[in-house]
């Protein structure tokens, strides 16, 4: 039986992750601080060691001990923290760090890899930990990875764009799940055709699984939903999934201001279309979830969860604004 070691792997594309190796016959083993629950817990094939991947030492101890073939790292977020796993696991049969489509530096439909130029990064960017300097050091941790390739490490890098399903944290979704579950009229920034390409997660992990598998060192693949949709269309979808209906009302930022609100407030909404060429990823027989069994899974999963996305809410007094003063129009 293979070995696989997940650098995280307790909450969201690193628990999908565990699954995913779990039903692919590795033996894994989980390495993380332990400061979430860990939904492996009982499961023999899962073994959980504990330490801090930004100690070089814990980090060298659990790869002695554990002599993984394939590590994916799914909490990597600067730059010395790759440089350094890659060494670490330098005689690996594969490590994969999950990078980001927030590393390609240019607005362009659709972004590839290699061809797309990457954000640039800083000494000074590398060492931050703002929003603001994600994609500058997940760009960097790809070509952290493409030196150890050069070096003979099976390195490579899988860059997800916005992923949502089971277990999201971040609420993403759940925010546009509650409206729509909530209310039968909906505000969406501008003419409801942005498009912000998505990934399931569970397609994240079975890509992260390919890759380990299938992938050659050096190369960064792309992964995302193979059928993208509109932010209008996935509302409608998340309506299917709920069985219920919602009249969609577009606002431009003109109108979006009669409440004090600009589409920049509005979750997974953006103005550029971000898209990413998944064809690279698909040539190694990677393939999507249907869009409607992924969306009912995230559905079903929210209605199961205490999350509300309320973090993300622009505000619904706002909103009834801009609404009063549209229907007067």
């Amino acid at each position: 039986m293979d070995t696989a070691m997940v650098i995280g792997g307790t909450r969201f594309i690193g628990r999908h992750t565990v699954s995913e190796l779990l039903e692919h016959d590795y033996e894994v083993t989980i390495f993380n601080r332990g400061n979430h629950e860990n939904p492996f817990a009982d499961d023999d094939r899962v073994t959980h060691v504990e330490g801090d991947r930004t100690d070089d030492g814990d980090l060298a101890s659990a790869a002695h001990a554990v002599d993984p073939d394939v590590v994916i790292d799914c909490v990597a977020y600067k730059p010395r923290e790759v440089r350094m796993a890659c060494r670490v696991f330098s005689d690996a049969d594969a490590y994969v760090y999950i990078s980001s489509g927030d590393a390609y530096g240019r607005e362009e439909i659709p972004k590839r890899e290699g061809v797309t130029p990457m954000r640039e990064c800083t000494d000074e960017q590398a060492k931050d930990d703002s929003d603001e300097t994600y994609g500058n050091r997940k760009a960097e941790g790809d070509r952290a990875v493409f030196a150890a390739a050069e070096d003979g490490v099976n390195a490579m890098s899988v860059r997800p764009c916005i992923v949502y399903g089971p277990h999201d944290y971040s609420e993403r979704l759940d925010f546009w799940i509650s409206r729509v579950n909530e209310y039968d009229r909906i505000v969406i920034p501008g003419d409801g055709t942005n498009v912000w390409h998505r990934a399931y997660v569970e397609d994240v992990a079975a890509a992260l699984r390919i890759v380990a598998e299938e992938g050659e060192a050096g190369e960064v693949y792309n992964v995302g939903d193979q059928r993208l949709v509109t932010l209008e269309e996935m509302v409608d979808l998340v309506a299917d999934c709920l069985d219920t209906s919602v009249e969609v009302v577009h606002a431009s930022e003109r109108e979006l201001s009669i409440g004090d609100l600009s589409g920049e407030d509005y979750i997974l909404y953006r103005d550029y279309p971000h898209v990413l060429d998944t064809n690279k990823l698909a040539s190694l027989g990677w393939e999507s979830t249907p869009l409607e069994d992924a969306m009912q899974r995230a559905v079903d999963d929210h209605l199961d969860s205490d999350r509300d996305g309320s973090e993300h809410d622009p505000g619904r007094e706002n909103e009834e604004r801009v609404l009063g003063v549209l229907d007067t129009l």
